[in-house]
C-alpha cells in the first residue's frame, strides 16, 4: 500500500557509485594513483551490484 514511501535500493547505491567515481577522479588528479585504483575497485564491485538487482 505504501510501497512508494520504500526506499529504491537501485537509486541509493548509483548515488554511492557516482559519489566513488567523483572521489577516483579527485585522488587521480591530485597524482594519487593507489587510492584511485582502491576507490575504483569499489566502485566496479557497486556497478556489479547495481546490475544484479536489474536482473
Amino acid at each position: 500500500m505504501f510501497g512508494f514511501l520504500k526506499a529504491d535500493p537501485k537509486k541509493k547505491l548509483q548515488k554511492k557509485y557516482e559519489e566513488l567515481l567523483f572521489k577516483g577522479m579527485q585522488f587521480q588528479r591530485n597524482g594519487d594513483i593507489k587510492s584511485y585504483s582502491m576507490i575504483t575497485a569499489e566502485a566496479e564491485k557497486v556497478l556489479e551490484e547495481i546490475q544484479a538487482l536489474e536482473k
